[in-house]
C-alpha cells in the first residue's frame, strides 16, 4: 500500500489515461448478455479547438458514460468530427491565399488534395484536447461525418428522400452569402447591433398628386420593388386601394396591395415589398402573385435587373442612390437607428436575402413524429421547459435548403444530362441507367454531376445512425447500439441539429435516435456575457487544467452548470474544485498515519453506522438527481459527503489521539467506507479517484476504479440520522458559544442537558465529549443558573461557564438571542396568521410552520427563565 502524498496531477493524468487506453476500458463491443449504454458525442467541428463550451458538454457525457460503466452496461461513447463545410472550406482558402494561390486557380479535385491535407494536420486537435479532459470515448470508433461508410449513408438517404418526393430542386429565398459564393442556413447566420441610418422615400402615386413615404434601411432595394403594402384597415389609406405607385429612379408602376401583414403603428405605416432581397417580402410577394426581380448578383452587386449602378457594391450603391434620389427630390430624410444586420459566421459578409435556385428537402410530413414524440414524453428533453421552444419551432417548420456552393463536403448526388434534365443516384454509374431510359442515346461521359454539395446538417442529422455503419436492422453493431440513450448538446441546435435527428431517427431507423436528451447551458463570464474570441473573455481550456488539474476543472464547471440554465464562470469555481480534488486526497493521507492495533472500539461503531445511513442516503440523492438529469445538484449531494460528513465529521469521530493507535475493526470500516466514496467520486473526478483506488490497497492489474460496481444504497436509518443531527446541533452549539465567548479549546467545559430523551445523548455521548471538548455531560430536572444556554428541538442545553466569562456580557448576549428568537416567531406567527396561507400551502409546509412556533417559542421560554435567574 503507498503511502505517498506527493500528487502531480499532470503526472498523475497521463498515467491513468494511457492505463485505461492499453486495458481497453473505454472499448464497447456487441454484447447480447449486458444492457448496452450508448452516447454520440456531437461531433465538433475539425475546425475547432476546446473551449469552455466542450469542456462543459463533454463533461457531463463522461460522468453520464463512466457511471454506466460502473453499472455493468456495455457502455458505448462514440467519439469523432464534421466535416464543417464552410468554417473547414474558408480555412482552407484562407491558407492557399497566404501562400499566394487563389481558389480559382485550382480545379476541384486540387482543392480537395489542399482541404484533405488541412484535415489530416488540423482536424483532430480538439478530440486530443479531450483526452485531457479524461473523456473516456471509445476512440476505436473514432468516425468523421465524410468517412467513407458515413458518406454513403448520406448519399444513400439523399436518393430515398428525392424517390419519396422529399427532395426537390427549386428557386426559393436563401440566406446568401456574396464573399463566400454560398446558402447559408439560420443557425450560419449570427445577428448583431448595427448602427445604421433609416431613410425617408417619397413614391407618387399614379394618376394624382398623391405621394406615399416609405422608410428603409436599404435603399439600394428599391430598384426591385414591385409593390407597396398598406393595412386594408388603415383609414388614412382608403382612398389609395386599388390605386399603383411610382417607383422612383426606375419609375416602375406596382399596385399598392393591402395586407394585414402591416403594422399600422409602425412608420407611416406604408411598407415596400421587395420580393427578391426580403423574406417576408417574399412571403407577401408569393401571395399576391408579385414580380420578382432579382437585383443583386451572387457577388453583392447590381445585376442588370436594377438597371442603374450595374457592376458597382451594393453598399456603394446605398449611397450613390441617396444622392440620386435626393437631387429628383424623392430623398425626404436619413435618421439614426440601431438596427439588427444578419452576418456570416464565416466569412463576416452582411448576408443578402436573395432568391436563388437549390436544393430543398420537404419537412412537413417528416416533422409530424418528432413533433408528436417529443410532446408525448417518448423522448424526454431535459429541462422540460425547452419543450415548447422545440414544438414552437417544428409547428411552423419550412422546406429545408440543404445545398451550398462549395467544394468540401458531400456532393449531391444529382447528374445533368446535355438537355438540361437530370436524374439522382447513388453512383455515376447507377445515375447512368436512370438517364438511358430518359434518353437512350445518352453515354456516360456526357453526365455531370451537380457542383453544389450538401448543407453539414444533413450528414449531422445521421450521425447517431451512421456512426455504427449501415443503417439496416441487419447491421449488427446498428441493431445493438442504435437507439442511443441520451444526448447532450446545447439549446442553441435544439432545433438546427436536435430536431433534425428525431426526424432522420424516425424516417431512416425507424425509432427513436436517443432517449433522453440533456440540454447544457451557456458557459458565461462572471458578466453575464457569451464567452468568445472577440471579446477576450474566455480562458484557454488547456491552461486551466494545467493550473487546476482536470479534476479540479470538470467539478469546478459543475457547481454552477444546472441543466438548461447558463453556467457564469468564474476562475474561482476551478479552485473550488481543486479544493475538493485536495480534500478527498488529504482524507486518505490522513488514514495512512494512523498505527492500527486489533481490536474494536464500540463508540466508533455508532459513529460508521451513521456514516454509512448518511451514504446510502447521499446515493438515493444522486440516483434521484441522475433520473431527473441533474447531474450538478448530484455533484454537490457528494460534495457535502466528502466534504462535510465524512471530512469534517466522521473522521474526527474517529479520530485516535495523538500518537494513538486505532482499532482494526473501525480502520477497517474507514476503508470500506472510503472506497464506496471514491467509487460514487469517481465519475466526477476520474484520476485523483483512480490514483487513490491504487493507494488504499495493492489490486489486481484490472481491479480498477473505472469498470469497479457502482455503490447501491443500502437502508437508511432515519432515528440514527436523526439522533446524530441532535448531537451535531449540540457540538455546534458548544462551538458556538466558545467563539462568541472567545473561550479556547484548552479547558473542558461541563454539559447539563434537560431533557425528556437522554438516551439520545447518551447513544452519541463520548462523541459529544469529544469533539466539544466537555468533561461531563449530565442530566438535569430544572434550569442551571449562571449558565450559557441554548435550545435543540425543545430541549434546553446549559454551559455553566463561572469564572469564565463576566456576567453582564452573559446577560447582553442572552438578550441579544432572545430579541433575535421573538423576531423569528413573529414572522413565523405572521404566516400563519394569514387564511389564505394556510388555506392554500401544502400539509408539509403548515406543519413545518408549526414546528418552527413551537421550537422558537421554547427557546423563548428558556431565555426568558435564564434572564430572570440572573437578576
Amino acid at each position: 500500500m503507498s503511502k505517498n502524498t506527493a500528487y502531480d496531477p499532470a503526472q498523475v493524468e497521463n498515467k491513468w489515461y494511457q492505463y485505461w487506453m492499453e486495458k481497453k476500458f473505454f472499448s464497447a463491443k456487441v454484447n447480447p448478455e449486458k444492457e448496452p449504454y450508448t452516447i454520440v458525442i456531437p461531433p465538433p467541428n475539425v475546425t475547432g479547438i476546446l473551449h469552455m463550451g466542450h469542456m462543459l458538454n463533454n463533461t457531463v457525457q463522461d460522468i453520464l458514460i463512466r457511471k454506466a460503466r460502473m453499472e455493468g452496461k456495455e457502455a458505448c461513447w462514440v467519439p469523432g468530427t464534421d466535416h464543417a463545410s464552410i468554417a473547414t472550406e474558408t480555412k482552407v482558402v484562407n491558407k492557399l491565399s497566404e501562400e499566394g494561390i487563389q481558389k480559382t486557380d485550382l480545379t476541384r479535385d486540387e482543392f480537395l488534395d489542399h482541404a484533405w491535407e488541412w484535415k489530416e494536420k488540423y482536424g483532430g486537435i480538439i478530440l486530443q484536447q479531450l483526452k485531457k479532459l479524461g473523456a473516456s470515448c471509445d476512440w476505436d470508433r473514432e468516425s468523421f461525418t465524410m468517412d467513407p461508410a458515413l458518406s454513403e449513408e448520406v448519399i444513400n438517404v439523399f436518393v430515398k428522400l428525392h424517390e419519396k418526393g422529399l427532395i426537390y430542386r427549386g428557386a426559393r429565398m436563401v440566406n446568401w452569402d456574396p464573399k463566400g459564393q454560398t446558402a447559408l442556413s439560420d443557425e450560419e447566420v449570427n445577428h448583431k447591433e448595427v448602427n445604421s441610418k433609416l431613410y425617408h422615400v417619397s413614391y407618387k402615386v399614379v394618376g394624382g398628386e398623391d405621394c406615399l413615404t416609405i422608410a428603409t434601411t436599404r435603399p439600394e432595394t428599391i430598384l426591385g420593388d414591385s409593390a407597396i403594402c398598406i393595412h386594408p384597415e388603415d383609414t388614412r389609406y382608403t382612398h389609395l386601394h386599388g390605386k399603383k405607385a411610382i417607383v422612383p429612379l426606375v419609375n416602375r408602376e406596382v399596385p399598392i396591395i393591402l395586407d394585414e401583414y402591416v403594422d399600422m403603428e409602425f412608420g407611416t405605416g406604408c411598407l415596400k415589398v421587395t420580393p427578391a432581397h426580403d423574406i417576408n417580402d417574399y412571403e407577401l410577394g408569393i401571395k399576391h402573385n408579385l414580380e420578382v426581380i432579382d437585383i443583386i448578383s451572387d457577388n453583392g452587386t447590381m445585376s442588370e435587373a436594377a438597371q442603374f449602378f450595374i457592376g458597382e457594391d451594393r453598399f456603394v450603391v446605398r449611397k450613390k442612390i441617396i444622392k440620386q434620389l435626393d437631387e429628383m427630390g424623392a430623398f425626404i430624410e436619413a435618421k439614426d437607428i440601431t438596427n439588427n444586420v444578419g452576418y456570416s459566421e464565416r466569412t463576416n459578409e452582411v448576408i443578402e436575402p436573395k432568391i436563388s435556385t437549390q436544393w430543398f428537402c420537404k419537412m412537413e410530413d417528416l416533422a409530424k413524429p418528432a413533433l408528436e414524440n417529443v410532446m408525448n414524453d417518448t423522448i424526454k428533453i431535459h429541462p422540460p421547459k425547452f419543450k415548447n421552444m422545440y414544438r414552437s419551432w417544428m409547428e411552423n417548420i419550412k422546406d429545408w435548403c440543404v445545398s451550398r456552393q462549395l467544394w468540401w463536403g458531400h456532393r449531391i448526388p444529382a447528374y445533368y444530362l446535355p438537355n438540361g434534365q437530370y436524374v439522382v443516384a447513388a453512383s455515376l454509374e447507377a445515375a447512368f441507367e436512370k438517364a438511358k431510359v430518359i434518353d437512350p442515346a445518352v453515354v456516360i461521359g456526357d453526365l455531370k454531376q451537380d457542383e453544389d454539395v450538401l448543407d453539414t446538417w444533413f450528414s449531422s442529422w445521421l450521425w447517431p445512425m451512421s456512426v455504427f455503419g449501415k443503417i439496416d436492422k441487419s447491421n449488427e453493431e446498428f441493431n445493438y447500439f442504435f437507439p442511443t440513450n441520451d444526448l447532450v448538446t446545447g439549446f442553441d441546435i435544439i432545433f438546427f441539429w436536435v430536431a433534425r435527428m428525431i426526424m432522420a431517427g424516425y424516417e431512416f431507423g425507424d425509432d427513436l435516435p436517443f432517449k433522453n436528451v440533456y440540454i447544457t447551458g451557456m458557459v458565461r463570464d462572471e458578466k453575464g456575457r457569451k464567452m468568445s474570441k472577440q471579446l477576450g473573455n474566455s480562458p484557454d481550456a488547456i491552461a486551466l487544467m494545467d493550473k487546476y488539474s482536470a479534476d479540479g476543472v470538470r467539478t469546478g464547471m459543475l457547481f454552477a452548470a444546472p441543466a438548461g440554465n447558463d453556467l457564469l464562470f468564474d476562475e474561482k469555481l476551478c479552485e473550488q474544485g481543486r479544493n475538493f480534488v485536495t480534500k478527498l486526497r488529504n482524507a486518505f493521507n490522513l488514514t495512512q498515519i494512523w498505527e492500527v492495533v486489533d481490536g474494536e472500539n464500540a463508540e466508533n461503531k455508532v459513529s460508521a453506522k451513521w456514516m454509512e445511513t448518511r451514504i446510502n442516503e447521499t446515493l438515493l440523492e444522486v440516483e434521484d438527481a441522475f433520473s431527473k438529469y441533474r447531474i450538478s445538484d448530484a455533484l454537490m449531494s457528494i460534495y457535502k459527503l466528502v466534504n462535510d460528513d465524512f471530512c469534517s465529521w466522521y473522521l474526527e469521530l474517529i479520530k485516535p489521539g495523538f500518537e494513538q493507535p486505532i482499532d482494526r475493526t473501525t480502520y477497517n470500516k474507514t476503508i470500506e467506507l472510503l472506497e464506496t466514496i471514491v467509487k460514487l467520486v469517481h465519475p466526477f473526478m476520474p484520476f485523483i479517484t483512480e490514483e487513490l483506488w491504487h493507494q488504499i490497497k495493492e489490486r489486481a492489474e484490472l481491479d480498477c476504479v473505472i469498470i469497479a460496481e457502482w455503490p447501491k444504497a443500502g437502508v437508511v436509518d432515519e432515528e440514527i440520522l436523526s439522533d446524530f443531527e441532535v448531537a451535531r446541533q449540540a457540538i455546534g452549539g458548544i462551538r458556538n458559544i466558545r467563539n462568541t465567548k472567545q473561550l479556547g479549546y484548552k479547558d473542558e467545559l461541563a454539559l447539563k442537558v434537560k431533557t425528556n430523551n437522554s438516551v439520545l445523548y447518551q447513544k452519541f455521548d463520548s462523541q459529544i465529549k469529544k469533539l466539544a471538548k466537555l468533561s461531563s455531560i449530565e442530566f438535569v430536572d430544572t434550569k442551571v443558573d449562571g449558565a450559557v444556554s441554548f435550545v435543540i428541538t425543545g430541549d434546553e442545553l446549559f454551559v455553566p461557564l463561572d469564572g469564565l466569562i463576566d456576567e453582564s456580557e452573559q446577560k447582553a448576549d442572552i438578550e441579544k438571542q432572545l430579541e433575535y428568537a421573538k423576531g423569528s416567531l413573529a414572522i413565523v406567527m405572521k404566516k400563519l396568521s394569514n387564511e389564505r396561507f394556510v388555506s392554500n400551502a401544502p400539509e408539509q409546509v403548515i406543519a413545518s410552520e408549526r414546528k418552527k412556533q413551537a421550537d422558537a417559542e421554547a427557546k423563548i421560554k428558556a431565555l426568558e427563565e435564564s434572564l430572570a435567574a440572573m437578576v
